[in-house]
């Protein structure tokens, strides 16, 4: 089980074919993307955010949406975590930790410094 965030979907986004677009549609031929929504609802909001859109077409972001939305397994976290120095980013591992997922994909700084299961999609 593997958990994209936001920063490695926005770079899925912006280059098509690029490192991070072929990390996300690797899972869905051999492992499981996993979604929680909260993780859904900040990916949809970063998409959405003036600086985005007029780099990626509303047809783009909501085609990245729905396959996002469709391919993966849902969780709902219940657990609490705060180990991330950018609270906001507790999120993903909370989704990690509920689904027992083993690798989180990503690019920003706050989680690449946890090392561990974090992979750099940039």
């Amino acid at each position: 089980m593997i958990v994209f965030d936001a920063s490695t979907i926005v770079g899925a986004a912006l280059r098509k074919n690029g490192t991070p677009e072929r990390a996300l549609l690797r899972p869905t031929e051999v492992d499981v993307l996993i979604l929680s929504p909260a993780v859904e609802a900040e990916i949809a909001d970063v998409l959405s955010r003036p600086k985005f859109v007029g780099l990626i077409s509303a047809r783009r972001r909501n085609a990245l949406l729905n396959t996002l939305r469709h391919a993966a397994v849902w969780f709902d976290p219940t657990e609490r975590i705060a180990d991330c120095r950018d609270p906001d980013d507790d999120k993903y591992l909370e989704l990690a930790l509920a689904a027992g997922a083993h690798t989180i994909v990503s690019s920003d700084h706050d989680l690449l410094v946890l090392h561990r299961g974090v992979v750099c999609a940039s």
